[in-house]
């Protein structure tokens, strides 16, 4: 069964980046941005950036980038739907499945 576009869009627009990534990642504020070690590839000097204001990250080094559930997928190994589970789980939201979005979908 689908989980309707609805409720993902909620999922991203109530994840707070700052406090998700911050959760896997030492972070220093520098203007708007937050900067910090990508956890996705070993590096001495901080190329990862977490702009909160976009809801999405950035690593200048490896190149990873996307919004909260592509962070869950890499930093916990999941795919789409249990990352969007884990972060629902974070936000407080139950997920109604959508039987007709899947039919409509295969």
């Amino acid at each position: 069964m689908a989980i309707p576009r609805e409720i993902i869009e909620e999922i991203v627009y109530r994840t707070d980046m700052e406090q998700l990534v911050g959760s896997y990642v030492s972070l220093r504020r520098t203007g708007a941005n937050l900067l910090g070690l990508c956890p996705f590839h070993s590096e001495k000097t901080p190329s990862f950036t977490v702009t909160p204001a976009k809801k999405m990250f950035y690593c200048f080094g490896c190149g990873a980038g996307g919004n909260a559930i592509t962070f869950v997928q890499k930093a916990e190994n999941l795919d789409f739907v249990q990352a969007v589970e884990f972060l629902a789980q974070r936000a407080g939201i139950t997920i109604t499945r959508d039987d007709e979005a899947e039919r409509v979908e295969v």
